[in-house]
């Protein structure tokens, strides 16, 4: 599937699919070696977190969201919208009966019929089976889209779940600094009450707790409203899991290191493409069906019945009847409207290639931004831990000194505002590199079961 040149096309399985160009590794992901990110590892990228709530959580959404039902609805849809279709290369055969009283004059009559009617159109130049080929093709197109849907929702939910656990933990540090630095100010008072300090530097601390304290109930807060959209997200009410969240764990990685595959092979299982492709394929199909339009189309009839003035009669031989029809229908003058539908299902066609074309470019742009992402955050938070490890060390050094006199408390002050900034961040980069992780795989088109 890639070209020995440096540069590949992904090899379209039909003629009507464009190729699009397609680099042989990824810009920002090394050397992009296909080993192990197959549609099949990714299927359930989720339990590469190793943990047991997150697989709960995800599992529960594509079982329950409104999204995936209504996607499913859709799907059924379009398989019957396939029988539908199908059922017109077959013949087609109804029963009737009637009776019928009758007065003219001062004569009265009764008429009894029953019977069976069959009709059959022949396909000879394909309309009927283009349309079922376009119905089948819509069939796999919205199954595709179920698979989408599935793919979005499993991400949202890990998004969604790594930032309730990256809360937790700001929560936890604004809480810890809190605790010490109210601790400080204890000190603080004793210092003041001993003379040996100004009522200046005991406010500066309380103003210092008092910061940190505000924090908080915003945490809870976003913390709440996480909780909320878990449950929903679930096909639960707000507040369904609140027992289930309300012990804080640290926020989940996965466990192993994902190994690239080649672009071909993303654009292969991501099921965005899948559909555009399906979609190509329905117009084409289409546009046989308009083209075959133009040309005779034959149908054969026939019908066998009973027919008597008395009910008693119908059993006798005379009351048979029977009909046997055939026909042919030629388009002569239609204003040049056959042709024109021609042009319109090619226009639609072409509408296909280029939105087929489009996804791909996007399925690119996708992978490439996440890898991206990826890289700078993890960069960033090995420089996070390291200054998180200074400013603990220096917030402590500065509480000894200051508690020995031997600094001012402004030291102290600026310590305890750099630790918690720099433990903030740390958090937050922890929870980005993890979520980094999760758009990388919906990159990649991980989140469903792909039928080979």
């Amino acid at each position: 599937m890639l070209a020995t040149a440096g540069c590949a096309s992904l090899v379209p399985t039909d003629r009507a699919l464009p190729a699009v160009a397609v680099p042989p590794a990824w810009s920002a992901g090394g050397n992009g070696t296909a080993q192990g990110a197959t549609a099949t590892s990714l299927a359930q990228w989720w339990q590469r977190f190793d943990d047991a709530v997150l697989t709960s959580l995800v599992e529960q959404a594509l079982r329950a969201n409104s999204s995936v039902r209504t996607a499913q609805a859709a799907l059924q849809q379009a398989r019957a919208q396939v029988d539908v279709q199908s059922a017109g290369l077959l013949p087609s055969v109804g029963a009737s009966a009637s009776a019928q009283r009758s007065r003219a004059s001062n004569s009265t009559g009764n008429t009894f019929q029953a019977g069976f009617d069959a009709s059959w159109e022949p396909d000879v130049f394909g309309r009927l089976r283009s349309g079922v080929s376009a119905s089948e093709a819509d069939a796999r197109a919205a199954e595709a889209s179920l698979a989408g849907v599935q793919v979005s929702l499993a991400a949202e939910v890990a998004v969604n779940y790594i930032e309730l656990r990256g809360l937790q933990q700001r929560l936890a540090i604004a809480r810890s600094n809190l605790a010490s630095q109210q601790e400080t100010l204890q000190l603080t008072q004793w210092r003041l009450q001993a003379g040996l300090t100004t009522s200046l530097v005991t406010e500066q601390a309380r103003a210092a707790a008092e910061q940190t304290a505000a924090q908080i109930p915003s945490l809870e807060a976003s913390l709440a409203q996480s909780r909320y959209s878990l449950a929903v997200l679930t096909g639960q009410v707000p507040g369904a899991l609140d027992a289930t969240l309300a012990a804080s764990a640290p926020v989940p990685q996965p466990t192993a290191e994902l190994a690239l595959a080649i672009p071909a092979e993303t654009l292969r299982q991501r099921p965005d493409v899948r559909a555009a492709e399906q979609r190509i394929a329905a117009a084409l199909a289409r546009v046989s069906q308009a083209d075959a339009a133009r040309y005779p189309s034959f149908s054969l009839g026939g019908s066998l019945g009973l027919r008597a003035l008395t009910l008693g009669a119908l059993s006798g031989g005379g009351a048979v009847t029977s009909a046997l029809l055939g026909s042919v229908s030629i388009p002569l003058l239609d204003g040049g409207a056959a042709r024109a539908q021609v042009r319109v299902q090619s226009a639609a066609l072409e509408q296909a290639r280029v939105a087929y074309e489009a996804t791909v470019l996007t399925a690119l742009q996708d992978v490439e931004n996440a890898l991206v992402a990826l890289r700078g955050d993890r960069e960033k938070l090995e420089r996070l831990t390291a200054a998180a490890d200074a400013a603990r060390n220096a917030a402590l050094l500065a509480q000894q000194r200051y508690s020995s006199g031997l600094i001012d408390f402004q030291a102290v002050l600026e310590t305890q505002r750099t630790l918690l900034s720099t433990q903030e961040s740390v958090a937050t980069t922890t929870a980005a590199v993890a979520a980094d992780h999760v758009r990388l795989y919906k990159a990649l088109g991980g989140g469903w079961a792909v039928a080979e």
